[in-house]
């Protein structure tokens, strides 16, 4: 079993946003509770919540790792996504990609706000809720190693 990181990629990024919802937290909830204060501590209530909800999410990035097993990728995006599938059903790994690729809903893009610098191809689509997944994204932090355990698991046998 080997594990691949995402989270010195990810938190840093997503520390931005759990910042900008401070921010607009607080101008939010300054206005209404001048006119409304009911209605700005129930705003209140809801950004705590969605920032408790953030932040855990970024906790989860540490402790939930990309893992390579035996015959297994199990892809993760912290609490938020997750995903096993066999190593025989990855067809290829892409190298160059476009914006409209990553936005198609076929990707399943774990990258969240990150640009993604590892893009697997699936040999079959799999079915994912009401989405069917053809392309798996991700923003490692050691793509190259990932690549290379990748490689050595589809050649084996």
């Amino acid at each position: 079993m080997t594990c691949f990181h995402y989270h010195r990629s990810l938190t840093p990024m997503m520390a931005v946003l759990v910042a900008l919802v401070l921010v607009e937290a607080t101008a939010l909830h300054l206005l209404p509770a001048l006119w409304w204060p009911a209605l700005s501590v129930a705003l209140s209530i809801v950004s705590v919540a969605a920032l408790v909800w953030l932040l855990l999410l970024i906790r989860s990035f540490r402790r939930l790792p990309v893992v390579l097993e035996d015959a297994d990728l199990v892809w993760r995006c912290g609490t938020l996504r997750g995903l096993t599938i066999p190593v025989s059903q990855i067809a290829g790994v892409r190298t160059k990609w476009t914006l409209a690729l990553i936005k198609d809903r076929e990707t399943l893009n774990c990258a969240l706000i990150a640009w993604p610098n590892v893009v697997l191809d699936l040999a079959e689509p799999i079915k994912m809720g009401r989405r069917r997944i053809s392309r798996l994204a991700h923003r490692l932090d050691d793509q190259e190693a990932f690549i290379a355990a990748l490689e050595r698991l589809r050649a084996d046998p």
